[in-house]
């Protein structure tokens, strides 16, 4: 899914820059990169959420994991 929108974007982005379209044209592919480009914010918010980081090893040997924290 991610991916797929990510393509999309790359999509709009190639037309717009190209300056061929229409000003109606272009401001509905601009609203829809504005919208994609959120979906795809959240997309990542959501992986970063579940990427865990190696925080070392317990006395059993067993790895320790913690939530990644972004700064």
């Amino acid at each position: 899914m991610f991916e797929q929108k990510l393509k999309r974007l790359e999509e709009i982005v190639k037309k717009m820059e190209e300056g061929n379209l229409e000003l109606e044209d272009s401001l509905k592919l601009f609203e829809e990169g504005v919208k994609l480009t959120k979906e795809c914010q959240g997309h990542l918010q959501q992986a970063e959420q579940k990427v865990k980081i190696l925080a070392g090893l317990d006395q059993n040997g067993n790895p320790v994991l913690e939530n990644f924290k972004t700064e």
